[in-house]
């Protein structure tokens, strides 16, 4: 086969990439704006005007408009897309608002019409397939339902919009760090009339108040958040365990990659929620918390990356990078980690996949982070290769046990 005939191969390829994905065309959007979709960012050139070969599914689109030097950015905006094959997503910029808005119905239509011709073609840069992976790998549980339920008014997410959500509730020194970073260093022009628009986040209580029961009952449920756990998900989430891991999913994209501090909270206060639970990872949730193992594995292990092949922008515009400042030694994170980790090492009888899990969350935290985990004789044990009087038993669950849906 020669050389012409491979090319013309990948041409019709790369043609049936463009026709089955999705287009996402940006119009008027001024140079040097940062644009970015799902784990990839771009500086806009003069002749850009949007992303084609999109996947279909859930993806998150954020930008940040620049100064006419490129070297001051305003707050990021983003909003969650829900794309199908095919389809052309139009949005125009509004030079006084400095926001990408959505057109009339017929002028979608026509210029919908003119990206299928490929007249739009040469200004469309490609979706980079080979980072697909590690969006998938941090949004596989969010869906369109997930999207419709948790979004704002509008769409937008932004810290913007966010008014009241700085001064709520005592911070760690990290976390007020992080705000200080995302109000000052990130931010050069402030918007002006902030609209309070927020997202819909699932009300996760710090603690469990119920005047009807004994002290000793209330200090019980709330050492163990089983029982709150149980509740959330049955009155929030209608018992659908899938559901409470994409609003996990979709906090900590749009925190890390839309820069939302009312995402930061909400993620803090899911992964809160799942780290103070005792009797479900071991006994009732077993999947479930296998799962939100996997979840937090992946977004751990994309977040702190030192280096991005996939960023492509100035420092000021980019994503936040998950690094020590935020995850101190003395954040929420590595308490609940530490306490968790004992309780599945340690225990007697434990499901194999959330025993292989955890430990990859600890070696994760351990290699990128030099976070030490105190090991018990218990959990030297189940360390070693040869049998050991104190490794817990493994249980293989199957995927009916418990009434529990696979993860996809």
């Amino acid at each position: 086969m020669d050389a012409k005939t491979n090319l013309r191969m990948d041409s019709q390829v790369a043609l049936g990439l463009v026709q089955q994905g999705a287009t996402l065309l940006l119009l008027d959007v001024p140079q040097y704006t940062l644009v970015g979709i799902d784990t990839q960012m771009f500086s806009v050139g003069p002749v850009f005007k949007g992303i084609k070969m999109i996947p279909p599914g859930p993806h998150f689109v954020y930008y940040s408009s620049s100064n006419r030097d490129g070297n001051e950015f305003s707050p990021i905006v983003g909003f969650f897309i829900d794309a199908c094959p095919s389809e052309v997503i139009v949005r125009k910029w509004h030079q006084q608002e400095e926001r990408l808005f959505k057109l009339s119905e017929d002028e979608e239509e026509r210029y919908s019409a003119a990206v299928k011709k490929l007249e739009f073609d040469h200004q469309l840069g490609p979706y980079r397939l080979d980072h697909y992976g590690d969006w998938k790998r941090i949004s596989n549980y969010i869906t369109e339902e997930t999207i419709k339920r948790i979004e704002p008014i509008g769409g937008e997410i932004t810290v913007v919009c966010e008014a009241g959500v700085v001064d709520t509730g005592p911070k760690t020194a990290a976390e007020n760090a992080l705000v200080e970073q995302l109000q000052n260093s990130k931010f050069s022009r402030p918007a002006e009339k902030p609209l309070k628009r927020q997202c819909y986040y699932t009300s996760i209580p710090h603690f469990v108040k119920n005047k009807s029961i004994s002290g000793q009952e209330l200090t019980s449920l709330n050492h163990d958040k089983t029982q709150l756990l149980e509740t959330i998900l049955a009155e929030d989430y209608g018992g659908a365990e899938d559901l409470i891991l994409g609003e996990l999913q979709f906090a900590f994209i749009a925190f890390l990659m839309g820069q939302s501090l009312a995402a930061f909270f909400q993620w803090k206060a899911l992964v809160s929620l799942f780290f103070g639970c005792i009797e479900a990872p071991l006994h009732t949730r077993s999947q479930l918390f296998t799962k939100f193992i996997k979840v937090l594995y992946y977004q751990l292990n994309y977040g702190l990356q030192k280096e991005r092949s996939n960023t492509i922008g100035v420092g000021k515009g980019e994503p936040v990078l998950l690094d020590d400042s935020w995850l101190s030694r003395d954040c929420f994170l590595r308490h609940f980690c530490k306490d968790f980790f004992s309780l599945v090492l340690e225990a007697s009888v434990i499901d194999g996949d959330l025993l292989t899990w955890t430990r990859k969350l600890r070696k994760l935290l351990e290699d990128t982070l030099g976070w030490e985990f105190q090991q018990s004789s218990a959990m030297d044990g189940i360390n070693a290769e040869e049998d050991d009087e104190f490794a817990p038993v493994v249980e293989i669950l199957d995927d009916t046990s418990f009434g529990q849906a696979t993860a996809s």
